[in-house]
């Protein structure tokens, strides 16, 4: 990365002197101005405008977005026919922008409606009959100002006139108790919002807090401080809390009627602390260590600050720290917005509690030991995650009750012709013998919600099956810490029943697939609720839904002989999807092979579905991937010679698509006698894993192949190190065990961004303990849930906020977030204790 513009009339150098020791580097250019950089967004020291880097309304980060002294304090900076729109609020589509540097200026041009949402698409939108297109403009001003500007291309239908606004989103967590004054108005951004309540527009919200032409944002906040000052109408300043739990404070201006050109227009001074540098950041894994494991800590700096200082490393004892070693760090380089300097201590083996020391930062306290991961690692997540996912039970906790037992009403047959506001679209019923609205059974036990809206899909499903199974057989995974009794759909937390916990989630899941499968003949795409009222549900699962079978002859609300007339029983939607059912055919044979003396009845009947639907969907898949997925699990599941002369004549897309085949035939190469087969898949493996490696040392400073996305990549990385797990398992002569140990140490705080927490909830000595799960509203976590992770603000600021209502950076999975990484822990568990012997 380059350093930033710089204003040729001011320019600031800053020595170590100067700055008293508090950073230690050689010399700084500054800009002080505020103009547009080499990545099209607005740069000065301590501030950050981006103009529609993003277009992700829902997600509250696109628009015109502030990121003063490093964080982002305030996004979505657009039109919207809306005072506090919602997830499913209409959005406009993105046109054309334009950066003039000359002018300073970056226009984006907008309309409504967006063609591919409107009604249609993963989650539809049901638009107004309403067409028009506008700009928005921002152009830098003097100093640390900038003006924002809203020009239609013809002015507002009469209907419109008083509805649509400009709304500027100022994010709730870094003001919580902080002051507003609004011309003479004064007041504190509330913890929660507080009536009284008003209708405007059809939308229930709470008073706004005030109305005026002159806005100071935390004025008792340096970092925060910023003026709004409208040169046109009024400013309003809302709570959208009130009708979204995942609302933000809105500043809003009313579009008026019969303006085209400036209809709008504020000018916004943020403040910004004059030589304000971003502090480093010590990046290390939050538990720590085996003592053989390659161990490496990350500094991440201000960009202008390349000076390599140096670090000292601690152990901790009675008597307080002990200097074990210090030494200079090494650059590393840029990447995304900050410089990053590394240090390997590997050198360091002795088993202790250690702490690291940057200039005037210290780490939290980790361990070196070979037992790190043995405990308090992947337990919270068998012990206490997947056990609160469960459906169809009641979870108990001691005193808690996490959920009552629910759902027990599933479940309807699908409408057909229906786009659902999840994404699941209905598909035709002509392979099963059920009509829309019909009750289907065998799908009121088994299964795991998703993390934040109750549903079941197949593949959530099934990647936890798999996952759970291969870590049996991986690492003979045998734990016992909850009492799972299907016969009472009863779980109890922490009260061990003599039971492989791992086997009894496996069994709760195929309770689900497989039970719509007798039922249905074919697997279901999901079960899901109906509407957005039971979908936004935050809390007990037990009251989605009246828990009896709908009778569409009673009433609404009338129950009769156990049935209810209240149509709020789930859906199941099916699909014709080979690639699915390939997928779920592998999970289903690597189950059977687990189960066979646990459940042998269930094992047989995964067996025999597994082998169906591989043959069904085999011949009409388009990804070969996937079959050759399917076919493994069959072979290790059957040692049938039919499927290995079947994997040998695929050949050619096991080699195409090494990266995909490679890690899931890796089990099964030892029984394939073919040379030429074995020959090209060794050499395949072996350039794909060079590649890996160059890019796990070029792509960033974290030793995993990474480029940051909109979403989180805690997931991907994790199902990346997953399958780097079985590359070097089968072709330890190619693949090392670097890529799956940082892929876990990435998880668990060496990732960027100054938020350092652990991804896993409740494991590290710092974590996610607010997160997008079902108790998001509460503040809340689930122990060994696994977030999402640190999101990219486009286009360089990695960013993990502390905030329970951000899917992109704080949701919980089923299906892979939460196994994978137990897989990465216990792989990385037997790693070090075999390191060791």
């Amino acid at each position: 990365m380059k350093s930033a513009i710089q204003n040729p009339k001011k320019k600031s150098v800053f020595t170590l002197s100067l700055l008293a020791s508090a950073i230690a580097f050689s010399s700084l250019s500054l800009a002080d101005e505020l103009v547009i950089n080499d990545k099209d967004y607005f740069e000065m020291q301590g501030l950050n405008v981006t103009v529609f880097s993003d277009i992700y309304p829902d997600g509250h980060q696109t628009g015109v977005t502030v990121i003063q002294h490093g964080s982002r304090v305030a996004a979505n900076g657009d039109v919207r026919l809306e005072i506090s729109p919602g997830q499913w609020s209409p959005v406009p589509v993105g046109g054309k922008q334009t950066v003039d540097k000359k002018a300073q200026t970056i226009t984006q041009s907008l309309s409504y409606p967006d063609p591919s949402k409107d009604r249609k698409g993963f989650n539809p939108i049901i638009y107004p009959d309403l067409k028009f297109t506008y700009e928005v403009k921002v152009t830098a001003l003097d100093n640390n100002q900038f003006k924002i500007s809203v020009d239609l291309e013809k002015p507002l239908p009469k209907e419109w006139v008083g509805k649509i606004g400009f709304n500027f989103e100022i994010f709730p967590g870094e003001f919580f108790g902080k002051s507003w004054l609004l011309d003479e108005q004064a007041g504190i951004f509330p913890q929660q919002p507080n009536g009284p309540l008003v209708n405007p527009h059809g939308e229930f919200l709470t008073a706004p807090l005030a109305t005026g032409k002159k806005l100071i944002v935390a004025p008792d906040a340096d970092k925060q401080r910023m003026t709004i000052e409208s040169k046109t109408g009024a400013l309003e300043l809302w709570d959208g809390r009130a009708n979204h739990n995942n609302g933000w404070y809105i500043v809003r201006g009313v579009i008026p009627a019969d303006k085209t050109t400036a209809a709008l227009e504020w000018i916004v001074t943020p403040h910004v602390i004059k030589n304000w540098i971003y502090e480093p950041v010590i990046q290390v894994s939050q538990l720590g260590y085996g003592a053989q494991q390659p161990k490496k800590v990350v500094i991440e700096q201000d960009k202008r600050d390349t000076k390599a200082s140096e670090i000292k490393i601690f152990k901790l004892s009675e008597s307080g720290k002990t200097l074990v070693k210090k030494a200079k760090v090494e650059p590393w380089g840029n990447f995304l917005r900050y410089q990053y300097m590394t240090y390997n201590f590997s050198d360091i083996k002795a088993p202790g509690m250690y702490q690291i020391s940057y200039r005037d930062k210290t780490s939290h306290a980790f361990k070196i030991g070979d037992d790190v991961l043995s405990r308090h690692a992947w337990q919270p997540t068998l012990e206490y995650f997947l056990p609160v996912q469960m459906c169809h039970m009641r979870v108990n906790e001691k005193y808690r009750v996490w959920h009552g037992i629910d759902h027990q009403d599933d479940a309807l047959m699908m409408p057909l012709n229906f786009n659902h506001i999840d994404g699941y679209i209905s598909d035709d019923t002509t392979r099963t013998t059920f009509k829309p609205g019909d009750r289907v059974p065998g799908l009121d036990a088994g299964g795991w919600h998703d993390a934040g809206d109750y549903d079941l899909r197949v593949e959530s499903q099934m990647g936890t099956v798999w996952l759970l199974a291969t870590m049996v057989e991986e690492f003979g995974l045998n734990h016992d810490a909850t009492l799972i009794d299907q016969q009472k759909k009863l779980v109890e937390i922490h009260v061990a029943d003599g039971k492989n916990d791992a086997l009894q989630q496996i069994e709760h899941g195929l309770l689900s697939v497989l039970g719509g499968y007798k039922s249905m003949g074919r697997l279901y795409r999901g079960i899901i609720e109906p509407t957005i009222r039971q979908y936004v549900l935050l809390g007990d699962a037990m009251v989605q839904t009246d828990n009896l079978p709908y009778d569409s002859s009673l009433k609404e609300g009338e129950v009769k002989n156990g049935k209810s007339g209240t149509p709020d029983d789930r859906w199941v939607f099916t699909e014709d999807n080979p690639e699915r059912e390939l997928d779920v055919a592998a999970g289903l044979a690597a189950a059977a092979r687990v189960l066979k003396t646990y459940n042998p009845q269930m094992a047989k009947e995964a067996l025999e579905a597994a082998q169906n639907l591989y043959k069904i969907a085999a011949p009409k898949t388009k990804r070969q991937d996937v079959r050759i997925f399917a076919l493994a699990e069959l072979i290790l599941a059957t040692d049938d010679d039919a499927y290995r002369k079947e994997l040998i004549g695929l050949q050619q897309q096991v080699v195409a698509e090494i990266e995909k085949t490679g890690w899931a035939i890796g089990r099964v190469m030892p029984s394939i006698s073919d040379e030429k087969f074995v020959a090209a898949v060794n050499a395949a493996v072996d350039t794909y894993q060079q590649q890996v490696r160059e890019r796990a040392k070029t792509e960033s400073p974290y030793g995993v192949p990474y480029k940051p996305n909109i979403w989180g990549a805690g997931w991907n990385i994790q199902e990346f190190g997953v399958k780097q797990y079985f590359f070097h398992k089968s072709w330890p002569q190619f693949a090392g065990t670097d890529s799956y140990v940082n892929a876990l140490n990435f998880i668990l705080g060496v990732h960027p961004g100054d938020n350092t927490q652990s991804f896993a909830s409740g494991v590290g000595a710092n974590s996610a303990l607010v997160a997008y799960g079902v108790n998001r509203a509460d503040w809340s976590y689930i122990p060994g849930g696994v977030i999402s992770g640190t999101a990219l603000i486009r286009p360089d600021l990695p960013e993990l906020k502390i905030w329970p209502f951000f899917w992109q950076q704080t949701e919980y999975v089923m299906g892979g977030g939460e196994a994978n990484y137990m897989f990465l822990a216990l792989a990385v568990d037997q790693l070090n204790k075999s390191s060791k012997e």
